[in-house]
């Protein structure tokens, strides 16, 4: 493992720690962007299962959106996973950046979730 790596997963943990914390029982919505892609899920950590998730790979996603690294795809996404998650009563979340910054694709995610009618 590098030292970028460590680093990085030193700053995963920490944001992690912090997000559980705060958590107080809600479900946690995990962002992982990678350079094509973007996905999230909405984890139950007190049964340690996926409740929904949403990706730019999915099929609707890949026929309508130009590219899944895009802030517009970002902001589908976060509408996405809203929408499913309203479906299966859930209205409030913790949001959890990862080692990510809270900037660009992964905002635009979390204001796509908020504009769907999510609680962040």
């Amino acid at each position: 493992m590098g030292k970028h790596s460590k680093t990085e997963a030193r700053r995963k943990a920490r944001v992690r720690r912090a997000v559980k914390a705060h958590a107080f029982g809600k479900p946690r919505l995990s962002v992982h962007r990678s350079s094509k892609q973007i996905y999230c899920q909405i984890i139950d950590d007190t049964e340690g299962r996926t409740i929904v998730s949403a990706s730019s790979l999915e099929k609707t996603n890949r026929e309508s959106l130009k590219s899944g690294a895009t802030v517009e795809a970002a902001r589908v996404v976060g509408k996405q996973i809203a929408e499913r998650a309203i479906e299966k009563g859930i209205k409030q979340v913790v949001f959890d950046r990862g080692a990510y910054m809270y900037h660009g694709r992964v905002k635009a995610l979390a204001e796509g979730a908020r504009e769907a009618g999510l609680t962040i």
